[in-house]
């Protein structure tokens, strides 16, 4: 079960870059929810994390899903409500250990922590009929879109990065810890340098001091570099998720996902690896705000 769930997972984003799209970008460019990114949510309201948000938005496209509300067989029956005959469900993973206690050559035991993944079936609230009313309703805009902006810059003026501004380059700067950035007024969207700042900060949180990501980059496009552009795509999509931002691919996408393309094959896990990571970046950034913000964005537990 375990290899199938990477397995069907991978097939299905290299599917798509194969074809020149990025499935984390697919539900904003559709005008998805009104226009605006949403996190796809539990029966309870509580957001998916880390690879199951690329699932589920994905499947959310495929079916053309507007409600971010996903819930399973069983969830629903509770509610008094029925799948309707003939709909599919969609594949969510669990991660967590179990506890194994082994006995020693000297005969002391041991307890070792074993990391299992199982996968298990979703179906959106627009597969299932009978169910109490809110569900089928379109979420309001949590913001108006002209407060967005504002949202954004004191989300990430409060990570106390060194964000500087000049050029017409956006990158991280390992050497001096800053990130560069073109001036706001060069790009062409709001959503266009948020997305970027996202993509460049989710860099940031690799530094040693920080998350200490590294995965062994030793020239640009090798194996490491596209590993950890990878990371920084997929987090600056949840960020943007977070704070409502509508982001659209970067002109050297297509660069990027030959890359992409050649690590996703050579290694099932590396989605999963990637989107884990972007996660705790995200985590982390949004570790760095203000106790109000942090209890706006408390996440779930499971992946």
């Amino acid at each position: 079960m375990k290899q199938d769930v990477y397995q069907k997972v991978t097939d299905k984003i290299v599917a798509d870059l194969e074809k020149g799209e990025l499935t984390w970008l697919k539900p904003w460019s559709a005008g998805n929810t009104d226009g605006r990114i949403i996190k796809p949510l539990r029966h309870n309201g509580v957001p998916y994390n880390g690879i199951n948000i690329l699932m589920l938005w994905g499947a959310a496209m495929e079916g053309g899903y507007l409600s971010p509300y996903w819930m399973t067989y069983k969830q629903a029956k509770e509610m008094g409500a029925h799948v309707r005959k003939g709909e599919r469900g969609n594949l969510v993973v669990y991660a967590n250990t179990i506890t194994k206690t082994e006995e020693q050559d000297d005969g002391s035991e041991e307890e070792r922590s074993i990391p299992f993944m199982k996968g298990y079936s979703v179906f959106n609230v627009e597969q299932i009929e009978g169910l109490p009313e809110h569900y089928y309703v379109k979420p309001e805009p949590v913001i108006d879109p002209a407060e967005r902006n504002e949202r954004a810059d004191a989300f990430f003026a409060a990570t106390g990065a060194d964000i500087r501004h000049g050029g017409n380059s956006a990158h991280y700067a390992g050497g001096s810890d800053h990130v560069q950035m073109p001036v706001f007024e060069s790009f062409h969207s709001p959503e266009a340098y948020y997305a970027t700042l996202a993509h460049e900060l989710t860099h940031w949180t690799k530094h040693e001091t920080r998350l200490a990501r590294d995965f062994g980059r030793k020239r640009w496009g090798d194996e490491g570099y596209a590993r950890e552009e990878l990371v920084a795509e997929l987090g600056a999509a949840f960020l943007c998720a977070d704070l409502a931002l509508t982001p659209e691919p970067g002109e050297d996408h297509a660069a990027y996902i030959q890359h992409w393309l050649k690590v996703l094959k050579d290694d099932k896990r590396a989605i999963f690896s990637a989107a884990a990571h972007a996660q705790r970046a995200a985590d982390y950034l949004h570790g760095l705000q203000p106790v109000i913000d942090k209890d706006d964005s408390k996440q779930g537990v499971a992946a």
